[in-house]
């Protein structure tokens, strides 16, 4: 086992040593990017991985390895998951809740980023409705099979800094759509759902946390403008440089599924309850009245508010018309 796990840590470093054969591991969004890496690692050491993908075919070509990596004593199968669409949310939940086999950890790992404005099959703000109530429910609708002592992972982001939930305007009806307020808005919810959820569960034995990956070049960044990509990490450089660090650099996608294989299957499980991790750690949360740059860790306060995340969960029902 590596001595200290941090930013540079990969899965392997994380899995060193661990066999996770009798475990059951359900991870969404296996058809690209963190996704696959994070099925590949569980599934090499041992664990049976149920993978969840939109687009299938796509997913079958991206997890070849996996299947590979599988062989030595893991398993690998697909399910069919639309989060953009609440009737195939419902589908596949009850497709597993019919088998009726428990699972260990639920990694919620799918999601979009800083997408054009649009909405879901319901109605939704895309990345409001595909990252937090595509999850919501999915999620809450499976919480039966989760075993006592098993972990609920929700990706977010350092980017939830761009904006807090906003309650009383979800789809950008009122207000101007900015595609990263939009998306700040969608990771503020991943980490109040894993602490709305980790109250509701933690007597039985079941955690829930969210994670930050990191910078990683992936699919996930499609929509975004390369020059304004490359204004934000100019940006960035500008400050490390002032505070005396070296420029930004990319995770690699093992270094980026790091943290959420950590925080599923090597954490305690009441270190990371109702936290938010990054770099293989608990993150501490930065007062709102202190700057802090995109590289900068922390986690704000108002996304980890239990008032907070009490409220985000009685809309969250309210908006999907279905009560957990």
């Amino acid at each position: 086992m590596v001595e200290v796990l941090g930013a540079t840590s990969t899965t392997e470093d994380v899995l060193s040593g661990v066999n996770l054969r009798g475990k059951r591991i359900l991870v969404t969004g296996v058809s690209a990017g963190l996704g696959v890496e994070t099925a590949r690692s569980l599934a090499a050491h041992g664990a049976q991985v149920v993978g969840a993908a939109r687009d299938l075919n796509k997913a079958e070509a991206a997890t070849t390895q996996v299947r590979k990596d599988a062989a030595h004593g893991g398993s690998f199968e697909l399910l069919e998951l639309d989060l953009a669409s609440l009737k195939s949310v419902r589908a596949s939940a009850d497709k597993l809740l019919a088998k009726g086999e428990p699972l260990d950890v639920v990694i919620a790992n799918a999601g979009v980023m800083a997408t054009p404005f649009g909405h879901t099959a319901d109605g939704f703000e895309t990345q409001f409705g595909t990252n937090h109530l595509g999850h919501f429910v999915f999620v809450n609708r499976i919480a039966p099979l989760i075993r006592a002592g098993g972990r609920v992972i929700n990706l977010s982001s350092s980017g939830h800094r761009y904006s807090n939930v906003d309650l009383q305007d979800p789809n950008f009806e009122r207000t101007p759509y900015e595609p990263f307020v939009s998306y700040g808005r969608s990771k503020t919810a991943n980490i109040l759902f894993s602490v709305a959820f980790d109250a509701r569960h933690r007597k039985r034995g079941v955690r829930a946390a969210a994670v930050h990956p990191g910078g990683v070049q992936t699919e996930l960044g499609r929509h975004i403008d390369s020059s304004r990509l490359q204004g934000i990490i100019d940006q960035m450089n500008q400050q490390l440089a002032a505070e005396g660090k070296s420029p930004f650099q990319w995770k690699t996608i093992p270094q980026g599924a790091a943290t959420s294989v950590w925080a599923g299957v090597v954490a305690s499980a009441d270190e990371i309850g109702g936290r938010y991790c990054e770099n293989c750690h608990v993150g501490e949360i930065v007062p709102d009245h202190v700057t802090i740059s995109a590289i900068s860790e922390g986690v704000r306060g108002y996304a980890l508010d239990p008032n907070n995340a009490e409220a985000l969960w009685k809309k969250s029902e309210e908006l999907v018309g279905e009560s957990f």
